[in-house]
Parts: C-alpha cells; structure tokens; sequence
C-alpha cells in the first residue's frame, strides 16, 4: 500500500509533530504533501527518508491549487490519502476524488466545542467540513470526545473511527541528570519550584492564568512556558504587568523528536519541571498532559478528554481544576504541599504508546481499503 499524507504546514506543532511519529511507526509506503510553508517538521521527515511535496497555496481560497494538488495525487499513484487540519482536509479529500483514489481517511486533530485550529465554528465553517467529509472513506477522531462532537455535526457514527494520540513512552522515562542539566542552561534556582506549560502560544489555551496564577504564589515558583505562537507578546506583557517577568521562563518552540538536542526538546523541559499545568478549557485530546504523565509529572488540568475517558485510578496524579488564577495557584500551593513524588509513568501514558495508534490505525486503512471502490467505479456501480 502506498499512503500520500496531506496537511497544512508543517512547522511545530501537535498534529504536526504527531504526523512524523506515527510515519515512523506505519507499516506502509508513505509521502506527505504540505499545501503551505513545510516548516522544520518537514526537514525531519526527510532525514527520516519520507519524500515531501511543497504545493505552495498561498491561501485558503488559493483555488488553483486545487488542480496541482490533484495532478500529484494522480501522478503519485497512491492507493490511500488521509489529511490532516481543516484546509488540508477540504482540498485534500476533494482533490483525492478528483484523482480516484480509492480510499481517502482524515484526522481531526483539534476540534472543539467552539472552535477548530484557533477559528470560531461558524455556520459557514461548518458547512464547508461537513461537505468535505462526505467525499472521505472514514474520519478518524483522537478522542472519544472528539468522536462525539462530530456525531453531533452530523458525521454518521459508522464512518467515525477513534484512533487516539500516541507518545513515544522511552523518551519521556525520566531522566534526572537531563533534568539537572536543562534546569541550569535555563538559569533556574537550585531551589525553584517550576510549574510548566506547554502548548501553542494562543488565547485558547489560557496560559494567561498560569501568568496570574504565579503572582499569588511565593517568589520560588518559576512558569517555564513551551512553545511559540502569536500570544508570545501579550504573555510577556501579562508577566510585566503581574510583576512575575523575573519568574516567567519563555522557550520558544520547541520540537518533540529524537533528533534535537538535549536539554532543549520537550521531554528534556518536562524533566526540568515539578508540575505541569493545562488551564485550557477545550481540547481535543491532552497531549503535553499524557506526556507529563509520562514522566511521572504530577498534572492539573481544565480540559484533557485523553484522562477524562480513563478510570480515575489511571491517572491519580492529574487534577481537574475548575476556575481561574486563584484555583490554579491553591491547587499548586496543594501539590507542592504533598512532598514530591516518584517519577514513575502513570498507567493513563501507559495506554497511549503510538505503536498502539500506528497498529489501530492501519486497521482504519485495511477497512477503508476494503469498503471504498476508486470513483470511476463507484458511477458505475450506482
């Protein structure tokens, strides 16, 4: 089987970074096409050995790109296109048909109840998914509440299959010496009780609460934030404001894969830290939380289907905190109150190794591959 995977870009991100993890894992021939800018993912799935395509759109109504995109579709001669991120999805699935694929699978990697990638689910964005949908063989959720959502869009439950986000559970066995060493190249106090957070840099995140949250609490608490994004400068502003700038830690974006260096990459920047914080209140699924579970890393979260599907022993250490600065600072001040703890993998992590989701996820493409006929064929049948 040969797989042409089609996503937005392909800077740092979750899904992003998710695509390179899995390819490494599927047990098919695989290439990816970005319709915009490739971004530094890109450069490591070429050292992986994965062929990249660039289309080069240059928007989201970028309409002949439509036709290039179906010509190296066509040409590539893959039996299976499965996209990713909205603009992905719409073109991709349409221009997949277009070229007669046989079977076409999407990932929705981030929607909420109000919003999908950072855009509001207007009327009009939600027609245009639903459309697209129905050109595809399966949509693939990564989460039950996922899952939900889209049968509440209208997506027929038998075309939603659930395939949830996998991390790769060896890398984020905790390391004390990495931990010793990034704690000191980020300049950190012996001392510091550091609280992290880690995400795209968005209002939909909240990170702003975490920024409020370290003003209540005392001059050893440290924010170690992780990630870029377009809210970088009105956090930092926040700090300034809140007087905790000194104690605010910023990373920039950081990449979640085995070929960055140590000390900078994101499992190296979970050891550094004491707490992980998640104050967004819609997610999809709960990556940094389950990697943080992976590393032992107590958690409190607002939003996390990825441990609200699990029994509540599976993660003992992960606390749901609901409300604003106040609650995050009282439920941190609880934590450290605890003593420290062993850093040992939490059972939630345990169920969520991405071989588990390559494996789950070639099961999708057999029966895609099994159930569709190429276009051509389907006239023909109907």
């Amino acid at each position: 089987m040969k797989a042409l995977h089609i996503i937005t870009g392909l800077g740092v991100g979750g899904a992003e970074q998710q695509l390179r993890l899995l390819l490494q894992h599927l047990t098919v021939e695989c290439e990816v096409v970005a319709l915009t800018n490739p971004g530094a993912v890109a450069d490591g799935l070429v050292a992986d050995g994965v062929r990249v395509h660039h289309l080069g759109m240059g928007a989201n109504n970028d309409l002949p790109a439509l036709p290039r995109l179906t010509r190296l579709i066509r040409t590539g001669g893959y039996d299976l296109v499965h996209t990713h991120l909205y603009r992905a999805c719409v073109y991709g699935r349409l221009a997949a048909r277009l070229a007669g694929v046989r079977a076409v699978v999407a990932t929705e990697h981030s929607l909420g109840d109000s919003q999908m990638e950072g855009r509001d689910l207007t009327a009009g964005v939600r027609a245009l998914y639903l459309a697209s949908e129905r050109l595809g063989s399966a949509t693939v959720a990564v989460s039950p509440a996922v899952a939900d959502r889209l049968r509440r869009w209208g997506v027929p439950s038998p075309r939603i299959e659930v395939v949830p986000n996998g991390i790769d559970l060896a890398r984020f066995h905790f390391d004390a010496s990495l931990r010793h060493h990034t704690r000191r190249r980020l300049g950190l106090p012996e001392d510091a009780y550091v609280v992290g957070g880690i995400g795209r840099l968005t209002a939909s995140k909240r990170f702003d609460v975490l920024i409020r949250a370290m003003a209540r609490l005392p001059g050893d608490h440290w924010l170690l934030l992780v990630g870029g994004g377009p809210e970088e400068s009105v956090l930092r502003r926040t700090a300034h404001e809140a007087g905790v700038a000194d104690r605010v830690l910023f990373t920039g974006e950081r990449p979640n894969v085995p070929d960055a260096s140590p000390c900078t990459d994101v499992p190296s920047l979970t050891f550094a830290m004491d707490l992980l914080a998640s104050p967004s209140p819609e997610e999809s699924f709960g990556l940094a939380v389950v990697e943080a579970l992976a590393s032992g890393l107590p958690v409190l979260y607002t939003s996390c289907p990825a441990i609200e599907d699990l029994p509540p022993q599976a993660a003992a250490d992960a606390l749901h905190v609901r409300g604003g600065p106040e609650a995050y600072a009282r439920a941190v001040v609880a934590v450290r109150a605890a003593g420290p703890r062993p850093r040992t993998p939490a059972d939630a992590a345990q169920r969520y190794s991405i071989s588990h989701s390559a494996a789950r996820l070639m099961d999708v493409y057999t029966a895609a591959m099994s159930n569709s006929l190429p276009l051509s064929l389907q006239g023909a049948s109907s």
